[in-house]
């Protein structure tokens, strides 16, 4: 037994010596060669991340995107950037409370104006009426149904400003936490990712700078196009409803009215499907532009015909008897 221990602790070095030495570079077997260590990079660069230290896996680009759609910080906490998360939620709230504190007084005056308006459309009014009662419905109208309306379109601006401003703030962050995305991924896929989260962030990500006032400006004239025909809308809804006591009594009947509202609503609709076609257009833009930045265009492509001389040693018949021939040949360099 001892002798047994004895040679197997002597033989450990031999067996020791003959083993290969690992080395901590990596190696790779191509066409059964090995290849020098030198050739592959020993360690990963820095700038990628394998994985979170927070989070067990790595989440992929459009994981992440998902999340921070329904969870605003997300992002920003997967890419360990905690204090922009307090200003997200700081401005996104404030917005929001002014964007509500609006809309409550909107809907006041607006409830005053209905009431404004119907007491105004019962005054007696038009060539039936005397000189003072048609003074009296205009001052009626001058010194309350004007001022109610000009404050209701007052305070409707303001909730539509602080909700754009609310909304712009969420869009920029989720853009943020895709361009500071900490592991490797394509520039095609954030270009997209951008272009799907808000119109005219991939062309501002390709570097395509003069494509964005047609992103923008497209977007501003659809949208201003669908709330003028919606207004229109609503408006000649509201007369043909009310008809005959309205505005619109003594200057159309009730047919003229509905085509009116069908022709506000037909555009209406029509402006929304474009909305979204050119929403479509621009993300498609976006991923296509992101592929040809980069697609070689330098001017090492050419297409040269030269004369060549063919070998015909291999076409040997009773015509040919292996004399050299002479033809074209088409060379592309790309």
């Amino acid at each position: 037994m001892c002798l047994c221990v004895v040679l197997c602790w002597t033989a450990t070095p031999v067996i020791r010596a003959q083993e290969p030495e690992l080395t901590s570079a990596p190696q790779r077997i191509t066409g059964g060669v090995v290849e020098e260590p030198d050739s592959i990079p020993a360690e990963i660069p820095s700038t990628v991340r394998l994985q979170s230290p927070i989070f067990r896996d790595t989440l992929p680009l459009s994981r992440m995107s998902a999340i921070s759609l329904v969870a605003p910080g997300f992002s920003q906490l997967y890419n360990h950037q905690y204090w922009k998360i307090p200003v997200l939620y700081g401005t996104v709230g404030t917005f929001t409370y002014l964007t509500i504190d609006a809309n409550k007084n909107f809907q006041r005056y607006q409830r005053q104006y209905d009431l404004l308006v119907a007491e105004y459309f019962g005054m007696p009014r038009g060539s039936s009426a005397t000189a003072e009662e048609v003074q009296a419905a205009h001052d009626y109208y001058t010194d309350y149904v004007f001022p109610a309306h000009k404050q209701m379109n007052h305070y409707n601006r303001q909730r539509s400003f602080y909700f754009v401003g609310a909304a712009f703030t969420y869009l920029y962050f989720l853009a943020d936490g895709v361009i500071n995305y900490p592991h490797y991924t394509s520039s095609v896929k954030r270009a997209t990712t951008l272009a799907f989260m808000f119109p005219g962030a991939g062309q501002f990500y390709n570097r395509s700078y003069w494509k964005i006032p047609i992103v923008v400006g497209a977007f501003t004239t659809m949208g201003f196009l669908i709330d003028w025909n919606n207004r229109g809308y609503q408006r000649f809804r509201t007369a043909f409803d009310a008809y005959p006591n309205d505005e619109f009594s003594g200057r159309y009947d009730q047919t003229q009215l509905s085509n009116w509202r069908r022709n506000y609503r037909r555009n209406r609709d029509l402006c929304i499907i474009l909305t979204g076609a050119a929403y479509l257009l621009s993300v498609v833009e976006a991923h296509v532009d992101a592929h040809l930045k980069d697609f070689d265009v330098t001017d090492d492509l050419a297409l040269r015909v030269e004369p060549t001389m063919l070998d015909m040693s291999g076409y040997i018949s009773e015509r040919n008897s292996g004399y050299p021939g002479f033809g074209l040949s088409m060379k592309l360099n790309f």
